[in-house]
């Protein structure tokens, strides 16, 4: 996924990458909203984040496979723009089949890998890729109750601030709060888990949480695919970037260039993209990632055709966006890597291992050498698994980081 996100040779290599950015408030246009029913609209004043606004079923197509209940959720959350304003986020919570054990179902907050910005794609409403939902089957059917948030501006009013890593971890723990605070059989712990951007968003929400949201008690996370924009992570992606060939990565510039636009008033999509392919890159307004893919295939899209000039200033400014306020981690990780990742490669995801770990970070990490990007995801849950069960039975967990596998 990430390997599309690259900028041209002669970008400078002072990235900034753990500290984060703060986005100016205002934007340039409101991208990919879009009416989806009255639930997702909630206009009354709002007071503080955490609060369960309302709460419905879900149908059908939106519910999960091993779920007892589906429910889509309403709630409160801080807008991680500009990290004032309180606004409705959108999301659903899964409980397992059967009867809740004393203290509640143990909870997971999943963190979801991309979808696009439009509201359409928003997960709460458009259901999940047939692997994710086999994914959050495998820990419904362990007895874990499952938590998502759709994110910001997933659903609800105002753009999907994509890869901003600190409007994710805000939805994240604010979604945790309002099922902890409501009426749901649900432990008062919680462990993360994410894949891809999630795994971005399962980082950043436990980084985050200390500060944000020292009430939520996060005992650990689950990462697969960790993206990690250091410096040398860049210069690694700009050595995979197939610029003369058919990329059908390209999807990913063309929702990186949305945080752009959202947050930099002055920038012009039509000075960076041809007009040939302009039509493809404002599809992801109304359009969900999996069909502007299918597109940037059918057309044949290649980077130099894409672009009549590098965005490379610009996608660096959002890069400052999509890092960690710390790699020291006041809980333990579980870092799963597919040696076979071409999105996520395996070096950038060591290098995030190796940062975390140098600066005291709990991490173990595992490499499959034969799992790709997506693969890692149930190919992994051998470890996970224990590894969850751990932190809830509140087993002191030991990292790796003495003996890293690469």
């Amino acid at each position: 996924m990430f390997a599309a996100l690259t900028i041209n040779a002669c970008a400078p290599t002072g990235v900034a990458t753990q500290t984060p950015a703060s986005a100016p408030p205002s934007a340039s246009k409101t991208l990919g909203d879009t009416y989806l029913s009255d639930f997702y609209v909630y206009e009354a004043a709002l007071d503080a984040p955490g609060k369960l606004l309302r709460q419905e079923p879900l149908n059908e197509q939106q519910s999960n496979p091993g779920a007892g209940q589906n429910v889509r959720l309403l709630y409160s959350s801080t807008d991680g723009l500009d990290g004032e304003k309180i606004l409705p986020v959108s999301g659903v919570l899964f409980l397992p089949e059967g009867r809740a054990p004393k203290g509640g179902w143990p909870l997971m907050a999943w963190t979801h890998g991309t979808v696009g910005i439009a509201d359409i794609c928003a997960p709460s409403w458009n259901g999940r890729q047939q692997q994710d939902r086999d994914h959050l089957e495998f820990w419904l059917k362990n007895g874990y109750a499952v938590v998502a948030s759709d994110y910001q501006g997933l659903g609800t009013a105002g753009t999907h601030p994509y890869l901003a890593t600190r409007p994710e971890a805000y939805s994240n723990l604010d979604i945790i709060r309002a099922v902890q605070s409501a009426d749901f059989p649900v432990s008062d712990e919680v462990v993360l888990f994410g894949q891809s951007q999630g795994a971005g968003a399962a980082v950043a929400t436990a980084a985050y949480a200390p500060e944000y949201a020292p009430d939520v008690k996060v005992i650990g996370a689950v990462a697969t695919g960790v993206p990690f924009f250091s410096p040398k992570a860049l210069s690694i992606l700009q050595e995979a970037r197939p610029r003369d060939r058919v990329d059908p990565l390209l999807g990913y510039n063309m929702l990186a260039l949305t945080l752009v636009q959202r947050t930099n008033p002055e920038f012009e999509l039509t000075d960076y993209v041809s007009d040939a392919v302009l039509p493809i890159a404002r599809s992801v307004e109304n359009s969900c990632h999996k069909d502007v893919k299918a597109k940037v295939v059918a057309e044949k899209l290649t980077y130099n055709r894409t672009f009549k000039k590098s965005p490379s200033e610009h996608l660096i400014a959002a890069f400052g966006m999509m890092g960690f306020p710390t790699l020291k981690f006041p809980v333990p990780f579980f870092v799963g890597t597919g040696g076979k990742d071409k999105d996520t490669p395996p070096r950038m995801q060591a290098a995030f291992v190796k940062r975390a770990c140098e600066a005291g970070s709990v991490i173990i990490s595992t490499l499959y050498p034969d799992l790709d990007h997506r693969a890692v995801v149930p190919g992994s849950t051998g470890d996970t698994l224990p590894f969850v069960k751990a932190l809830f039975a509140g087993t002191d967990v030991k990292g790796n980081c003495g003996d890293l596998l690469f």
